[in-house]
C-alpha cells in the first residue's frame, strides 16, 4: 500500500504545475495553429470558414511580413550580442570582489529590469525628443549634431535597442555574477603557481566554467528579443515608415486593427517555427561546447 502511495504522490505534486502550462502554454499554442487555418470571424462564428493554408501565402506574399522579420532578426541580433557582450564585462569587473562600491553597482545596474518596460520606455521617449530631449541637449553642450532619434527611419531602430539593451543588461550581470562567484577559488591559485595569465585564465578556465550561464542567458535572451512588443508599442507604434515594425507588433496590428486573425495567427506560427529551429541550431552548435561541472 506505501508503495503505490509513494508511487503516486509525485504526479499529484506535479500534477497542478502541469496543468498550468497546458492551460497556458499548450493550449494556446495549439489554438493558435488551429486559427492559422480559418479565416475567423470572431463577432459571428457561422461566418467562420476553413482556408488551408492561404493565411501563410498571404504571410510570405506580403511586404509587410519581409520588412517585420528584417527589422526582428536585427533588433534581435544586435540586443543578444550587446547584452551578452557588456554583462560579461561587467561581471567580470564586479564579480571578482565584494566590495561596498561593487555592491552599489550591481544595484545600479540591476534597478532598471525591475521598472516595468512602460515606465522606462515613456521616460527615454521623452529622453529622445529631438528639440529639448536630455540626449540632444548632451550632444548639443559636447559640440555633436542632434539626432532625430525615434523620429527617423535612420536611427529609431537603433534607438529602440538601445533602451532594451539598458534595461536588459543588470539581469543578465547578476546571472552571471553568480556563475562566477560558484567558481572554487582553489582553480584560480593553481593557475596562479602555473603562471598563467589573465588573459590566458579568462579564456581557460572563467569563460568555460561559466558557459552553462552564458549558454542559458544566449537562449533566453534571443527569444525575448524576438517577442518585443512593448518597448515598440510605447515609443514607435511601429514607426517612421515601419522602420521598427517587429513581427509580434505585426500580429498586434493585424488582430486588432485589421482583425485580420486568421492572418496574424500565421504570422505567430511562423515565429514559433523561427524561434524554435534557432533554439535548435543553438543546441546542436554550441550545445557541446557548453561545459558542465
Amino acid at each position: 500500500m506505501s508503495r503505490k502511495k509513494n508511487s503516486v504522490v509525485p504526479y499529484i505534486l506535479i500534477a497542478p504545475a502541469m496543468v498550468g502550462i497546458f492551460l497556458f502554454t499548450l493550449y494556446p499554442i495549439i489554438k493558435l495553429v488551429l486559427l492559422s487555418f480559418y479565416d475567423t470571424n470572431m463577432l459571428n462564428s457561422a461566418k467562420t470558414k476553413f482556408v488551408g493554408l492561404r493565411n501563410f501565402e498571404k504571410v510570405f506574399a506580403k511586404a509587410a511580413f519581409e520588412k517585420a522579420l528584417v527589422n526582428t532578426a536585427i533588433y534581435t541580433f544586435f540586443n543578444v550580442v550587446i547584452i551578452l557582450c557588456i554583462a560579461l564585462l561587467l561581471s567580470v569587473w564586479l564579480g571578482r570582489r565584494q566590495t561596498k562600491m561593487n555592491s552599489l553597482v550591481q544595484i545600479a545596474v540591476f534597478t532598471p529590469h525591475v521598472v516595468s518596460m512602460v515606465s522606462v520606455a515613456l521616460i527615454w521617449l521623452w529622453m529622445m525628443e529631438p528639440n529639448y530631449g536630455l540626449l540632444n541637449v548632451f550632444l548639443d553642450a559636447v559640440g555633436l549634431p542632434k539626432l532625430k532619434w525615434l523620429q527617423s527611419s535612420d536611427t529609431s531602430l537603433m534607438s529602440v535597442i538601445l533602451v532594451s539593451t539598458w534595461k536588459s543588461i543588470g539581469y543578465y550581470t547578476l546571472i552571471l555574477i553568480a556563475a562566477l562567484q560558484s567558481i572554487p577559488v582553489s582553480i584560480y591559485e593553481a593557475a596562479d603557481l602555473d603562471n598563467a595569465g589573465p588573459v590566458r585564465t579568462f579564456f581557460k578556465i572563467t569563460l568555460p566554467m561559466i558557459s552553462p550561464q552564458i549558454f542559458f542567458s544566449l537562449i533566453v535572451c534571443t527569444i525575448g528579443s524576438f517577442k518585443v512588443f512593448e518597448t515598440i508599442r510605447v515609443m514607435t507604434m511601429g514607426g517612421p515608415n515601419n522602420s521598427t515594425t517587429s513581427l509580434v507588433y505585426l500580429i498586434y496590428t493585424e488582430v486588432f486593427n485589421n482583425s485580420c486573425i486568421g492572418y496574424g495567427a500565421a504570422v505567430g506560427v511562423v515565429l514559433l517555427v523561427i524561434v524554435g529551429i534557432l533554439t535548435a541550431i543553438y543546441f546542436v552548435a554550441l550545445g557541446k561546447k557548453v561545459h558542465y561541472q
